[in-house]
């Protein structure tokens, strides 16, 4: 399919989506506090070749230069979140005025180089001090949260129109607290329902609080949604695991914010929940926002798995399945975007989908001086003709946002996967303009 940038309205929103821990560096700079990726990445064998995010793309120091190169680009919107230890170096508390100038430099600058500033609140990175105290597996978290969501309104609300309340909570609740593999590197069922219920309670109450503020405002808050299917249609037992692991992966948090409850009817193990639940918080669940953000990278195939503890499920590999894959070992499946996309769309209440985040990871190849990266053309090529067609067919959405600007750290993969539509060289901090990057930038 042949499109330009005009075949989606006017009103579309495009834009690039990046991440505090994965680009800004300076992790000690400034009177910044520790975050629990600061801490994780210090521990052996955590992190792919024991990579940590102390430089990364040193954003800190460089955000005029690459928001400047942004706007040479041609893209008009920029995701970014902000360090809740930056601003708040103990989680609660003192407020660290270094930290606010920075980010008050950054939304100051993209407004005048008219970049529209997307702030998303919570992208993973936990002040290490509010770990202590048991992170999102204490309920106190919800005030904790509040308290730096009110911060960060009262200072950066009169600029910043668009606010994404927390970035993917299934992976945070689900990699940190269930399997360990991210920061914080806890496990266990109790641990996950926990976190998962306090981190519900947030989305909800975050939103709350920024129109409490500044009603002005448009609030979202993005989910990581995969298309699956089982890997063999005709088997019951496939079909009946594929249900449980949409429940968990896709419907787990979106379901309470639309007042719908936990889908503990598809996943018999998430009623333990329940002892996590006070008496109203099904009503502080909900809250209408005025957008849901859809990440999407990929399809999954699950199979049955008798022995697959709590679920009796299991997703098949890409690389075992002799399909188009990334470096992260994801299928490229353009068609998964759409079904995402309508799946969300059929929801009540669900007022507008924003593709907040989309791409690919591939080995990029310098050739004669112009880093090809035409694979990552032709998924973007791909997944961005599937958000058009559903667009014409009446799906509600009004954005799409690729992960992500530049290569950066990607978290317990390292600095390995290369996302960016702009290549990073780590020990220099140069930046190179990908093809994909002068692609989108005109197409």
């Amino acid at each position: 399919m042949l499109f330009t940038r005009n075949d989606f309205g006017e009103d579309f929103k495009w834009g690039v989506s990046t991440a505090a821990y994965q680009i800004e560096g300076a992790h000690n700079a400034d009177g910044k506090g520790p975050s629990i990726w600061d801490v994780f990445s210090q521990r052996k064998k955590k992190i792919f070749n024991n990579h940590n995010g102390n430089i990364a793309c040193d954003y800190y120091h460089h955000y005029a230069e690459d928001l400047a190169l942004m706007y040479n680009l041609n893209i008009p919107n920029h995701r970014f979140s902000i360090s809740w230890s930056r601003i708040l170096p103990n989680g609660i508390g003192a407020v660290n005025y270094k930290g606010i100038d920075f980010y008050n430099h950054v939304i100051d600058f993209c407004l005048e180089l008219g970049i529209e500033p997307w702030i998303t609140l919570y992208h993973w990175d936990l002040p290490q001090a509010l770990q202590q105290k048991g992170g999102w597996t204490n309920r106190d978290v919800v005030n904790w949260f509040s308290y730096f969501v009110d911060c960060c309104i009262k200072n950066f609300g009169n600029r910043v129109k668009y606010w994404m309340v927390l970035n993917e909570p299934m992976v945070f609740t689900g990699a940190g607290y269930f399997l360990g593999v991210h920061a914080p590197g806890k496990k266990g069922l109790s641990n996950f329902l926990a976190a998962s219920h306090h981190a519900a309670l947030c989305q909800a109450e975050g939103g709350r609080i920024i129109k409490s503020l500044r009603s002005d405002c448009k609030v979202g808050t993005t989910f990581s949604y995969s298309h699956i299917e089982p890997f063999r249609h005709y088997d019951e037992k496939d079909v009946n695991a594929a249900v449980k692991v949409d429940a968990l992966l896709n419907r787990m948090f979106i379901e309470p914010l639309l007042g719908l409850g936990y889908p503990t009817k598809d996943l018999k193990i998430l009623e333990r929940i329940e002892r996590f639940i006070y008496p109203h918080d099904e009503k502080k669940l909900a809250f209408e926002m005025d957008f849901v953000g859809l990440q999407n990278y990929t399809r999954e195939l699950v199979s049955h798995a008798p022995l697959m503890p709590f679920i009796r499920a299991k997703i098949i590999k890409a690389s075992k399945r002799d399909v188009d894959r990334t470096v992260m070992d994801w299928e490229v499946y353009p068609p998964g975007i759409y079904e995402a996309l309508k799946r969300i769309n059929a929801y009540d209440g669900v007022k507008e989908i924003i593709v907040t985040e989309n791409g690919a990871a591939f080995e990029d190849l310098f050739e004669d001086g112009i880093l090809d990266d035409h694979k990552r053309v032709k998924f973007l090529q791909d997944y961005i003709a599937q958000v058009l067609l559903a667009k014409r067919d009446g799906i509600k959405v009004g954005g799409y946002f690729v992960w992500t600007f530049f290569d950066n750290f990607e978290w317990a993969e390292g600095y390995h996967p290369r996302f960016g539509l702009v290549h990073v060289d780590f020990a220099t901090q140069r930046r190179t303009i990908k093809n994909s990057g002068r692609w989108y930038s005109v197409f």
